[in-house]
C-alpha cells in the first residue's frame, strides 16, 4: 500500500473534525512558517467541498511555537488584530499553525463555537501518532473518572507523594482532533488533565533520571525535588538539572511561574517516550502523550479557567509513578491498569 500524502492525511483529519460540503476552515499562520501545512490543509478542504482561507500574520518571533527562543506561551502575534480574531471566529474550525494556546484570544475564538485544532509538530511525528474514535473513547472514559474524582495523589520510588485537592476545574481531554463547537486539541496528542483548587496542591515532587522537561526538550539526568505548598513550588533543591530548573524559572521574574498548573496521564500507545534521544523537533508531543506517563505541569491555568496567566509554562511527563483517584489506582508504576482506560493490545482476554 502506498503511503498517504499530506494532504490525504489532512483530508482525514478535516473528516473527523466534521468538515463537510460548505463547511468553513480558516487556516492560522505567520509568515512563510510550515507553508506545507497550510497548502496541505487548504487542499483537503477543497477535495471536501468546504469553504477554507488562509489567515497569513506578518513573519515575526517564532518563540511562541518552542522550535526557537524562549518558548513563552500566552503572547501571541494575534494581540490586537480584532479583524483576524474576528475572521477566525466566524468559521467551523480553526487550523492553528502558530500556536495560540493559553492566550486571551484563543479563548475568544472558542467561545464564539468555533472548533480549534493546533498542528505544528514535524509531519513525521504526526504520522507516527494517528487519532481515533477508539482513542477517543478511551481518553473520554478517563475524563469522566477524573471528573467524578475529589483527590488525586501520585507517588514514584524516587520520593514523590503529591495530593491534589479537585473539583475546582473541568477536565480538558487530548485524542488529536475535535469536531465539537467551541473545542481545543492538537494534533497528535493523547492524554487528559485537569487542575487543583489554586491552593488545593501539597506534597514533594521527585523528578527522577529519565523523566522529561518541556521546554527544554531534555531528560533529567539528576533528582530534581520540588517542595508544593498550597498549590506554589517553594523550593527547589538537587544538583545541576534543579540549578537549571530553578534559574529557568526565575528568568521570568513572576511569582506566578511557581504555581501548580494541569495533572494528568498520557494513554497514547504509539507515542514513544524515548524519542528525543535521537528527534527533537517539534514542542514534544511524543513526551506528553506517552503511555503511562504522569503529567506534571507548572505555570498557566488559563485553559481551564483559572486566573494564572504567567508566561513560563513547564510540562514534565514522569515514568514509573502510580497515580489514585480517591485512592484507587489508575496508572501503577507507570502502566495504567483499569480496563476501560488501557490500550487494546494490553486488555487481557
Amino acid at each position: 500500500m502506498s503511503t498517504p500524502t499530506f494532504t490525504d492525511m489532512c483530508r482525514e483529519q478535516l473528516e473527523l473534525c466534521g468538515i463537510v460540503p460548505g463547511s468553513t476552515v480558516a487556516v492560522l499562520s505567520q509568515g512563510n512558517q510550515r507553508r506545507s501545512y497550510v497548502e496541505s490543509f487548504l487542499a483537503a478542504a477543497a477535495q471536501l467541498d468546504a469553504v477554507a482561507f488562509n489567515v497569513n500574520l506578518p513573519a515575526g518571533d517564532m518563540g511562541n511555537d518552542g522550535e526557537v527562543g524562549v518558548w513563552t506561551v500566552g503572547a501571541t502575534p494575534l494581540k490586537g488584530n480584532q479583524p483576524a480574531i474576528d475572521a477566525l471566529k466566524s468559521v467551523d474550525l480553526v487550523i492553528d499553525t502558530i500556536f495560540l494556546l493559553f492566550s486571551k484570544e484563543q479563548l475568544e475564538i472558542q467561545a464564539a463555537g468555533a472548533k480549534v485544532l493546533l498542528c505544528i509538530e514535524p509531519i513525521e511525528h504526526i504520522r507516527a501518532m494517528p487519532p481515533s474514535k477508539r482513542l477517543r473513547e478511551r481518553v473520554e472514559a478517563g475524563q469522566e473518572m477524573l471528573a467524578k474524582a475529589r483527590t488525586l495523589r501520585f507517588t514514584n520510588e524516587a520520593g514523590t507523594d503529591v495530593t491534589y485537592q479537585l473539583g475546582a476545574y473541568p477536565v480538558m481531554t487530548q485524542y488529536g482532533y475535535t469536531d465539537t463547537p467551541g473545542r481545543w486539541d492538537h494534533w497528535p496528542s493523547g492524554f487528559l488533565f485537569t487542575g487543583a483548587s489554586d491552593d488545593g496542591v501539597d506534597g514533594t515532587v521527585v523528578l527522577a533520571p529519565g523523566d522529561i522537561i518541556f521546554p527544554f526538550k531534555s531528560y533529567v539526568q539528576t533528582p530534581i525535588e520540588l517542595t508544593i505548598e498550597k498549590g506554589f513550588i517553594t523550593n527547589i533543591a538537587g544538583d545541576l538539572d534543579a540549578d537549571l530548573l530553578r534559574e529557568y524559572m526565575a528568568s521570568f521574574n513572576d511569582p506566578d511561574a511557581y504555581g501548580i498548573s494541569h495533572i494528568g496521564w498520557g494513554m497514547l500507545e504509539t507515542a514513544q517516550w524515548s524519542i528525543l534521544a535521537h528527534d527533537r523537533r517539534g514542542i514534544g508531543m511524543h513526551g506528553r502523550s506517552f503511555y503511562g506517563n504522569v503529567l506534571f505541569s507548572t505555570g498557566p491555568n488559563g485553559e481551564l479557567g483559572g486566573p494564572n496567566e504567567t508566561l513560563c509554562h513547564i510540562d514534565m511527563p514522569m515514568r514509573n509513578c502510580t497515580l489514585y483517584l480517591d485512592d484507587e489506582p489508575i496508572v501503577v508504576d507507570g502502566d495504567i491498569v483499569v480496563d476501560v482506560l488501557k490500550a487494546d493490545d494490553r486488555v487481557q482476554v
